[in-house]
């Protein structure tokens, strides 16, 4: 059933999600059972190691709290060491938080059709107490056109920072995507849903590295100021795990610095060969590549180091890189990265699948079969074609990703990458006017929260969206773990005017 407005709040707390009777690992038929979620770890920001730069934590039990998920965030702090680290590290991990104004009690909300038997995933509305770091570097000014006009107004809420500007030879300046500080709004879910596993992870990393100019644009544009070489980039990712959660836990703690890593060798092999650096699509799969390849390596315990994990347990990976000019997905296995744009459903990613065509004959290429047992599954186990980890399959099942560079636009509303726990059950579009529904009514309900808290927390509207798209697939039967992020990607939203 397709969404529907609604007066009547069909979002709930309170109401437990029963463990569903069937716990197997649908991913993979050698999936194993992990141990029951008994715990949740969420961070006091106004604790003394909070503020030293060691967050301290909390633990509520599930019985007590109704939190569905229980592994820890892990907060780091920003280095110094050059512009290619990372510049604001905060790992936000698989941890679901909710701001105490994302619930939209009392509000308009999505309307659903609920079945008496339909369980609730429980998202508690307590606040978050993580402190987001943000870079103190200078704001970016690049004039380009006069394609963005700044609005003045106490109810507009602005959704870019704008920065110092040069001015023209008329005395005027020009505004576009490249002259602000980008922070983008994200909000998220991370719940195992009917499952007694939690198999999901999820990295968020505002302000996570400084992305060379020459990697996102062919040549820069007329007028650019010197100083102005490097876009800063935001990271996300959801990671689906199968046969165990460790995989998708290494690569929640791993892939971004990796990809760092990558992204530093690419700006000094740049720099040696001038112009010489072939499409940006090309160039930005060479860096995935490169890391997806260097963590794989990792989990499997190549060049004398220990496993990570057992040779059949392995994870997806869907990663984005925001910045004010482009997105940049990066996709290994079927999780999915979806663009709101207008009222379109853009599909940023592919998702791997045995019989998906060129999967196939790449997979029966290489001397394996694909074998329709309870769906198509590589050698009759693997539900997917590529992933990271599975050391078992590793002559076919391949951790090579696909990536996808798409150059932002003002009719971007918002982005979601999600596990298949969501996909599974929702289509592309399904989703996309689910979310952009949801942030809609969140702002015509709600004032604009101030521009000086942006970066500093879950954006309120986009876990709103976030939680409402976890209902909808519980209520159409999703039995996976199921992960949500959505990034508000509207420069301004115009919110409700104070009384």
């Amino acid at each position: 059933m397709s969404f529907e407005l609604m007066d009547s709040l069909l979002l709930r707390s309170e109401i437990e999600v029963p463990a569903s009777l069937d716990d197997e690992n649908e991913d993979s038929a050698l999936g194993d059972l992990g141990s029951e979620i008994t715990s949740v770890i969420f961070l006091d920001s106004e604790s003394e190691e909070s503020r030293s730069g060691v967050s301290s934590i909390m633990a509520a039990t599930y019985e007590d709290k109704n939190w569905l998920h229980s592994r820890s965030t892990d907060i780091r702090q920003p280095t110094e060491d050059g512009s290619l680290l990372l510049v604001g590290d905060p790992n936000l991990d698989d941890l679901s938080m909710v701001n105490d104004a994302s619930s939209l009690c009392g509000d308009n909300v999505l309307g659903l059709e609920v079945k008496p038997e339909t369980p609730f995933v429980d998202i508690e509305s307590s606040r978050s107490a993580v402190e987001l770091i943000s870079d103190t570097s200078e704001s970016l000014s690049v004039a380009v056109g006069n394609e963005e006009e700044i609005v003045d107004g106490s109810s507009l809420r602005p959704s870019i920072d704008v920065g110092p500007l040069d001015l023209g030879s008329n005395g005027r300046a020009s505004r576009s995507i490249f002259e602000v500080s980008y922070v983008p709004l994200w909000g998220f879910t991370s719940v195992p849903g009917r499952r007694t596993d939690m198999e999901d992870a999820v990295s968020i990393v505002p302000n996570f590295v400084e992305i060379p100019l020459q990697m996102l644009v062919d040549r820069p544009p007329d007028g650019l100021t010197s100083r102005v070489t490097y876009l800063t980039g935001h990271f996300f990712g959801v990671f689906d795990g199968h046969g165990g959660a460790k995989v998708a836990d290494y690569c929640r703690d791993r892939i971004h610095p990796a990809l760092a890593e990558e992204i530093e060798i690419i700006s000094t092999e740049l720099s040696d060969e001038g112009d010489r650096r072939g499409p940006r699509e090309e160039l930005w799969t060479r860096v995935f590549t490169r890391c997806c390849l260097k963590v794989d390596d990792e989990v499997g315990g190549e060049g004398g180091r220990a496993p990570i994990a057992r040779e059949t347990v392995g994870s997806t990976a869907i990663v984005a890189i925001v910045c004010t000019s482009h997105i940049i997905v990066a996709n290994c296995g079927d999780s999915r990265a979806v663009l709101c744009r207008g009222r379109e459903a853009v599909a940023l990613s592919v998702d791997h699948k045995p019989d998906r065509e060129d999967e196939y004959a790449r997979i029966e290429a290489a001397g394996g079969r694909v074998f329709n047992w309870d769906g198509c599954r590589v050698s009759g186990v693997l539900a997917m074609s590529r992933s990271i980890g599975d050391r078992y399959l590793k002559s076919l099942v391949i951790p090579d990703p696909e990536v996808t560079v798409v150059p932002r636009s003002r009719d971007d509303e918002c982005l979601i990458l999600a596990s298949d726990g969501l996909w599974d059950e929702m289509s592309n579009e399904e989703a996309c006017e689910g979310a952009r529904r949801v942030l809609q009514l969140w702002y015509r309900n709600n004032e604009a929260p101030p521009p000086s808290g942006r970066g500093k927390g879950v954006d309120p509207a986009a876990q709103a969206a976030a939680e409402a798209l976890t209902q909808r697939a519980l209520q159409k039967g999703s039995q996976d773990n199921i992960s949500v992020v959505v990034l508000d990607l509207k420069r301004q939203r115009k919110g409700r005017s104070r009384p």
